[in-house]
This record gives C-alpha cells, sequence and structure tokens, in this order.
C-alpha cells in the first residue's frame, strides 16, 4: 500500500541565535494512507470554498492565528468560530499519524557546546526513524512518498544532504536497508503547489510546539490532534510519535 509523509517545522533552526520565549525547533510529519488523503484533500477542498469561496487559497497556521492574507475573513468572530469547528473536526476525523520531533535549543547547547548538530539533522534522523516504526506497525510491506515545502535552494541542498546520509547509514535503530525497502522518494514542493498535507504538517507544528515548551498547560489546537499522535498499545506517545531532545 502506498502511504504520503508531510513535513513541515516551526521555530528556527539555527543555534547562533535563541528566542528565550521559544527555544524549540519542532519538526514533524503526518503520515496518511493514499484513500485517506484523498479524502482528506476533499473536505479540506470543501472547507476553503464554504469560508474563503475558493479552493486556492493555502491555509498556513501563522496567517490564519494572525487573521491575515485571505484569513482576514476572519476577523468576523461568528466566521472564525465556525472555521475552528469545522477545521478542528475535519482534522479529528481525519485518517492519519503524527510524528514529531522538538529540539531544546537551550538545553542541546548546554549538553554538546561547540559539538551540538544542526536541530534540522538532528530531528529529521529522528523523525524518519520513527516514521518507519509506525508504517511498520501498519503495514509491513507499504512504501512511502515523502513531500518537503522548499525553503529556498542553499537550505533544500543541505536538507538533501541529511536525507542522503540517512538512507546511506540508517539510523540507530532502522537499518539502510530497512530504510530501501520502504522505497523512500523526497519531493519538494512550493506553497503554490497547495498540497493539502503539507498544509496540514503545517498546521499541527505549531500546537506541538505549544505542548513540548508547556505541557501541563490546556491548549485547544494541541487537544484537537493530540489522538493522532503515533504511541504505542497504552496510548503513550512520549518518545514514540513525539519526541523532545536533549
Amino acid at each position: 500500500m502506498k502511504y504520503h509523509f508531510f513535513l513541515d517545522e516551526t521555530g528556527d533552526h539555527g543555534l547562533t541565535y535563541i528566542d528565550k520565549n521559544f527555544p524549540l525547533f519542532v519538526l514533524c510529519g503526518c503520515l496518511f494512507r493514499d484513500e485517506a488523503l484523498k479524502k482528506v484533500e476533499e473536505k479540506i477542498d470543501a472547507l476553503k470554498l464554504k469560508f474563503f469561496k475558493s479552493k486556492d487559497v493555502v491555509l498556513h497556521s501563522r496567517e490564519i492565528r494572525k487573521c491575515e492574507g485571505a484569513f482576514q475573513v476572519l476577523f468576523d468572530l461568528k466566521l472564525k468560530e465556525d472555521f475552528y469547528k469545522d477545521l478542528n473536526r475535519t482534522l479529528q476525523e481525519a485518517d492519519y499519524k503524527i510524528i514529531g520531533v522538538g529540539i531544546n535549543k537551550e538545553e542541546h547547547i548546554k549538553k554538546y557546546g561547540n559539538q551540538a548538530h544542526d536541530p534540522y539533522g538532528i530531528s529529521l534522523y529522528f523523525v524518519i526513524e520513527r516514521m518507519i516504526f509506525c508504517l511498520d506497525s501498519l503495514d509491513r510491506n507499504a512504501t512511502v512518498d515523502i513531500k518537503l515545502e522548499t525553503r529556498g535552494r542553499k537550505e533544500d541542498v543541505l536538507l538533501t544532504a541529511h536525507l542522503n546520509s540517512i538512507m546511506d547509514r540508517g539510523t540507530t535503530h532502522v537499518d539502510r536497508d530497512r530504510l530501501k525497502r520502504k522505497q523512500l522518494n523526497f519531493k519538494f514542493s512550493s506553497k503554490r503547489d497547495n498540497l493539502v498535507g503539507l498544509q496540514i504538517a503545517d498546521l499541527i507544528a505549531y500546537p506541538l510546539a505549544r505542548h513540548l515548551l508547556n505541557p501541563e498547560e490546556p491548549y485547544v489546537p494541541f487537544e484537537v490532534i493530540e489522538k493522532k499522535i503515533y504511541c504505542d498499545k497504552s496510548g503513550k506517545y512520549d518518545g514514540w510519535g513525539l519526541k523532545l531532545f536533549p
């Protein structure tokens, strides 16, 4: 069976500057079966038509929260309430798994100093590893396409190098032969491509970060997606579908 894994991020992965209020870099992905992806694409397109009169609007977490661009209509509080109800229902009813990794840059530098590696490379390593665990729990014979949003030529080259390194060497718990059996295909896309899977990945990244920063603080957007996080048989997702490093 064919699966699709969409990756997005929130926060700055650089180590030269750390925002004391948001010291995290979070990379997260959502894993869909081919059929489940088609269903959620139809629902998201219908939601866009209902609230924005166009399927061409690209859902973007920050712009939605700030009511910017096409989302200025959400200054209408009744419309905003209805929009969030429909969006949350869609995210809850869709069939997918979430895998996310957060790097606390302050703790990372404290622990490793000058040996601290790029948070993007570290988080990608853990995300791909856990994606394989999750995929094997669903279908050991499945293959997967991985889609990422382009971030600029220099950044894409660096990210491709990280991906190739993982594929060539494997990870601590997933050898390269196991990776190759999944026929991992990587593809960069831009926002203009209007991929629903990438938009969902964007929508879930910030709630995951908020939870990792303040796990005891209630946050509705996280509660909406919490049950989608890859977990063990008892429902534990810490260290499984959601990892904080170091």
